[in-house]
């Protein structure tokens, strides 16, 4: 199922990581977070959370105590011993503050007691994004003889307007934010429809392909062959 922000606009602030074992409260944390713009992956237990870190390379990740299996302290021992600095927020139902200093001693970012608001948890996120530069300041983005402006949605290639739908705009948003990082097919579903695993067979290639075409001479789209796709200013 695709998702969308609340006024229609498609995730581009990346993908968050979200490690919750109570689907209801991964839920609410997902909608919240997507209507923020922010494409959201839930995970159930530690080994899935820690494999999906690497994986997916998410902007952030929130990570509730009472995990399954390998617990949020180990989740965030493993990430910093492989220097692994994604921001991580820890999410917990303990007002305990021994515990509180642990994960911040052992490197979260940030702490949260449920019961709170999910606004707060996307408030936090940003924070903590700015916090640690995870968080584009740029509004208008130029790879080669592409210009794509953030706030207002619109591209053009050497001064020229170019059409583009939501879908492929948000696509190409997502490659020009870090041009030369070549990302995934998986990475590219996550963090734009949302949800990783998503079943769309060549969707991805399908939207590369129509936004090439859109682009002409000016397209900053190279494929890297069984790897993804990347966004670079090189003439080829």
């Amino acid at each position: 199922m695709e998702e969308s922000t609340a006024d229609g606009a498609l995730p581009s602030r990346g993908l968050v990581l979200i490690v919750e074992d109570e689907r209801a409260i991964a839920d609410v944390q997902r909608l919240y977070l997507s209507r923020a713009g922010f494409g959201v992956h839930v995970e159930t237990t530690g080994e899935g959370g820690l494999d999906q870190i690497r994986g997916l390379q998410p902007v952030a990740v929130v990570l509730d105590v009472g995990l399954p299996g390998i617990d949020r302290i180990e989740v965030c021992r493993r990430m910093r011993a492989r220097d692994d600095w994604t921001p991580i927020i820890f999410v917990t139902a303990r007002d305990d503050e021994v515990d509180m200093l642990l994960g911040l001693e052992l490197g979260a970012d940030d702490y949260m007691t449920k019961p709170f608001s999910p606004r707060e948890l996307v408030t936090r996120l940003k924070t903590v994004l700015r916090r640690s530069g995870g968080v584009p300041h740029t509004k208008v983005l130029q790879v080669g003889s592409v210009a794509l402006d953030q706030d207002k949605r619109r591209v053009s290639v050497d001064g020229t307007a170019v059409e583009l739908t939501a879908r492929e705009f948000d696509v190409l948003a997502y490659l020009m934010a870090a041009p030369g990082r070549v990302f995934s097919r998986e990475q590219l579903l996550s963090a734009v429809w949302g949800q990783a695993g998503y079943t769309a067979g060549r969707t991805v290639d399908v939207h590369i392909a129509q936004l090439r075409s859109k682009l002409g001479a000016g397209n900053p789209i190279r494929t890297l062959r069984g790897v993804g796709y990347s966004a670079t200013g090189d003439r080829m």
